[in-house]
């Protein structure tokens, strides 16, 4: 939250910043900026912004009631925001009007974030591991500094809107920040760049991820790259040293280029893994667990380690600091009981579902793997085809029984069952939360090791709650 009594900006100030007219009270103090009315409180900056299911310019009069003093709305909702204000409850408060409220929101979020000039500023972006690294990132740096030093974006709010919001929690105690940056359409990247101006920026990886609105790799590649589209030579990029477009993101990007990964992290000598429990960590004459598991996470801590390296860090605070890392709801997250179950559930693309696939099989379990497997979202006309390969993946894979859920994930079933015409039970798919549940919890024997994955749309942790209410495993408490 906003520091209580800081202002951020006077509602004058904040017009003249986004370069828009203005009407009202232009002393009216701005202390916390938001765009969902019901966070409003005493001086807020509400920000009226059209979404899927609404639009806040439906609720300028509900903001103003529970206390925002300064409204920003579109010049084009004019009739609309000047009828709210002649509500009561706009006494004393300023109305800006503008062609883009979301392009205000950007420019008051850069312009708070340019005024903290002590900050640090390390950017996370990629197709996958985005939010997984930046935890990394911080665990390891937040020993070598001073208590409420850092400051991250919350969740996953990464977005043109979330990283915006997210500048305004900054304040005069934070020197160092560590912010993903995530996108879903084309320009994004950049103007996340325009609002963030990192002096560092980590690149997990460029895969298929948000493939159905960006057409290809090519294009994601090119538009991950605009994350440097604020390099001017000063600054440094992290690359995964086996990523097929590392020398197209380096191509022609002022600023220092170094790699992490296996081969190339500096100081890093040596991972023995734990299977599920994670990994073994030899790096600067250090010996540390990192309770992670999979090659994907091993990498995604490579990186914060490589960072941590090239900022000098003491290296027994940076092992002591992603040691202590634990894993998202969700993501690698790991029940215990009669059966060990794998909670992946909050995203899935083609990269991270082979990922998922190879960390089972890798594993040996007390008796056998079951793989849950929900559809892949947002990859457009590659879905039918990347749900093909995903169920020829699974049926070659080590696999004893494949449930898949989801109607794309039917073309997985698909597939599978033509590499295991006489799986029986064993193969299975539905449509159906009730049905999955029946047929998995029929299945399942002590001992078994269980993989659920699918895009966050599925909900499939609700299997996962319901196999632990039917006592096959216990709720994890360690999870951030």
């Amino acid at each position: 939250m906003t520091e209580q009594g800081r202002q951020l900006f006077s509602a004058g100030e904040a017009a003249g910043i986004i370069g828009a007219a203005s009407r009202g009270n232009l002393e009216a103090p701005v202390r916390t900026v938001v765009v969902d009315s019901r966070k409003a409180s005493l001086d807020s900056l509400f920000i009226a912004l059209p979404g899927e299911r609404a639009d806040g310019h439906d609720y300028i009069e509900a903001a103003l009631a529970r206390g925002a003093k300064t409204v920003l709305a579109a010049e084009s909702q004019k009739e609309k925001a000047l009828r709210a204000f002649s509500s009561t409850a706009a006494s004393g408060a300023c109305l800006i009007l503008a062609d883009s409220p979301l392009r205000g929101l950007q420019a008051l979020a850069r312009e708070h974030r340019r005024r903290l000039q002590q900050l640090l500023r390390i950017g996370v972006t990629g197709s996958s591991g985005k939010t997984t690294t930046k935890e990394c990132i911080a665990a390891a740096l937040r020993p070598s500094y001073p208590s409420g030093a850092l400051a991250m974006n919350e969740g996953n709010l990464n977005s043109d809107i979330g990283l915006s919001l997210s500048m305004f929690e900054l304040n005069k105690d934070h020197s160092l920040g560590v912010f993903e940056m995530g996108m879903n359409r084309k320009g994004e990247m950049e103007e996340l760049a325009a609002i963030y101006e990192p002096d560092m920026v980590v690149v997990t990886n460029i895969g298929s991820a948000h493939i159905g609105m960006i057409g290809s790799r090519e294009g994601i590649a090119a538009e991950k790259k605009m994350v440097f589209s604020r390099f001017n030579g000063k600054q440094t990029a992290f690359v995964w040293d086996e990523d097929p477009f590392r020398d197209f993101l380096a191509q022609g990007v002022p600023g220092r280029f170094v790699q992490f990964g296996l081969k190339s992290s500096k100081g890093f000598e040596k991972a023995e893994s734990l299977g599920l429990q994670g990994w073994k960590i030899a790096w600067q004459g250090q010996r540390f667990l990192f309770p992670l598991p999979g090659r994907h996470n091993l990498l995604n801590g490579l990186a914060a380690l490589t960072l941590a390296f090239e900022l000098g860090l003491d290296p027994a605070l940076t092992a002591k600091g992603l040691s202590s890392v634990r894993p998202l709801f969700g993501r690698s997250e790991l029940l215990t009981g009669r059966v060990e179950l794998l909670k992946d559930c909050y995203n899935a693309n083609p990269d991270s579902m082979n990922a998922a696939i190879d960390l089972c099989d890798s594993v040996q379990p007390k008796a056998r793997r079951v793989y849950v497997l929900g559809s892949m979202r947002e990859l457009g006309p590659e879905s039918s085809a990347a749900h093909e390969a995903l169920g020829r993946k699974a049926a070659k894979s080590k696999g004893d029984a494949l449930f898949f859920f989801g109607e794309e994930a039917e073309a997985s079933f698909l597939a599978a069952k033509a590499l295991r015409p006489a799986a029986g039970d064993s193969l299975f798919h539905t449509n159906s939360m009730d049905e999955l549940f029946r047929q998995v919890r029929a299945y399942l024997q002590d001992g078994d090791l269980v993989l659920l994955k699918a895009s966050r749309g599925l909900a499939l942790e609700l299997l996962a709650d319901r196999l632990v209410e039917a006592g096959f495993a216990e709720e994890n408490h360690n999870a951030s």
